[in-house]
């Protein structure tokens, strides 16, 4: 067939690689000039330069990998990027400073699980104990719960020190979400998959790359080489079907796939209402409702600079309160960029772009004991979706020959690479 993917993201990347495997023929069209959507290199790259001069490429955002993110290591290796050489491949670690918390072991799964947990410096007994007995319950429930519970229901009766320093930093980061206002048993999921379920899911890759080069690029490589068309710099603004095909910038097409963020598929489609067929008006317009209910959050990266400096280690978590933001701080002199750049991370973010800098720098002083020079502060409004209890979520399907994929969509998982990435796979294998 005749495909249209509207959207350069990770997911409409995937659908045109899939597509195109499976031998149809796809344009991509993209409104940006740039691929990657929210987990991108920044335009420019590598312009940036630091105080000293070194000129660094820089990311809309830092994301990680984990090893339970099996679809997206399978589709790096398909259009020729070498995991190994990618990503620093590294046990799962909630380590803080002051090398309290969690650092798994280098044991099979679950395992690995284990030995973390029972070896976690700063854990009394009593907390240790509370996570493997809560482990052992959701084990033993099949990691399922009721989906009206939030990660803090499921939590409650976990140890203040695990809730804080495993459990929120693990829900914020995976679901973009606070516990309290977090889905259970999409927590559950990422629990299973990424801790107890797939062997070596729980290994954390952290890019040394910059995230063009992650996969994006070498997406587009692939398919332009197979025949695909990219047209950046278009935007799509509405669609028309004619007859069983849909006419999509003045070409028309067997079958169009909706591949840009949440709220601009829904802006398309009502701006497309009028033109589908009249037996699909309702699905459409059901279908614009439940996107345009998700709740987005936002996740703000903080990058600054000192000379010289290094972490203990690539990773590091941070405590983190409402005037100390960020939950991670990533060494990236350690994954592949100048010496002395760290990147902050706050998921859930509040505040504005200066306040958000201000603290992170406020917090490197009192946490690392760095006195940084901010070099540019990222803040995706619209990162994720908020993850909530029993949340609907638009299926992949709208009408006939018109399909979506995102990180948003009906599914098991949060708004993650590995999610966009399923959704992707998914839309190709509706065709």
């Amino acid at each position: 067939m005749k495909v249209a993917i509207v959207g350069a993201g990770w997911a409409g990347l995937t659908a045109a690689v899939k597509a195109t495997e499976a031998g149809h023929h796809v344009t991509l069209f993209e409104a940006a000039h740039a691929m990657g959507g929210r987990a991108r290199a920044l335009p420019g790259n590598p312009a940036r330069v630091l105080p000293d001069g070194t000129p660094i490429p820089l990311d809309n955002g830092q994301h990680i990998l984990i090893g339970a993110y099996t679809e997206t290591l399978a589709l790096m290796c398909l259009v020729g990027i070498s995991p190994k050489a990618a990503l620093l491949d590294v046990p799962m670690t909630l380590q803080f400073p002051d090398s309290q918390g969690l650092q798994f072991t280098g044991w099979p799964t679950p395992l690995d699980a284990l030995g973390g947990i029972l070896q976690a410096q700063g854990w009394s007994l009593a907390d240790k104990w509370s996570l493997l007995r809560a482990a052992l319950g959701w084990q033993g429930q099949g990691f399922r719960c009721a989906e009206t519970l939030s990660v803090a229901d499921l939590c409650q009766r976990l140890t203040p020190r695990i809730r804080a320093e495993l459990i929120e930093p693990l829900c914020v980061s995976a679901l973009n979400t606070p516990p309290g206002q977090a889905s259970a048993q999409v927590f559950l999921r990422v629990m299973h998959d990424a801790l107890f379920g797939v062997q070596g899911g729980s290994r954390l890759l952290l890019p040394r790359v910059d995230l063009g080069a992650l996969f994006p690029d070498a997406a587009a490589s692939w398919l332009l080489e197979r025949g695909g068309l990219l047209r950046l710099g278009q935007r799509v603004a509405s669609l028309q079907a004619q007859g069983p095909q849909w006419l999509v910038q003045g070409e028309l097409f067997d079958t169009v796939i909706l591949a840009t963020a949440a709220s601009q598929a829904a802006q398309v489609l009502t701006q497309s209402v009028l033109q589908v067929p009249q037996d699909s008006v309702a699905n459409v317009t059901d279908w614009i409702r439940l996107t345009q209910s998700l709740r987005h959050e936002a996740i703000a990266t903080v990058y600054a600079w000192a000379p010289q400096i290094a972490l203990p280690r690539a990773m590091l978590a941070l405590r983190n309160n409402t005037q100390q933001p960020a939950q991670f701080v990533f060494d990236r002199g350690q994954l592949g960029g100048p010496a002395g750049l760290l990147a902050f991370v706050v998921s859930a973010a509040q505040g504005g772009r200066a306040t958000l800098q201000a603290q992170v720098l406020a917090q490197a002083r009192a946490q690392l004991g760095l006195d940084l020079q901010a070099v540019q502060t990222v803040v995706e409004k619209r990162a994720t979706f908020a993850c909530t209890p029993a949340l609907q979520r638009p299926p992949p399907a709208i009408a006939p020959g018109l399909l979506a994929c995102g990180d948003y969509l009906a599914g098991p998982y949060p708004a993650t690479l590995e999610g966009a990435v399923r959704s992707g796979c998914a839309a190709a294998a509706l065709l």
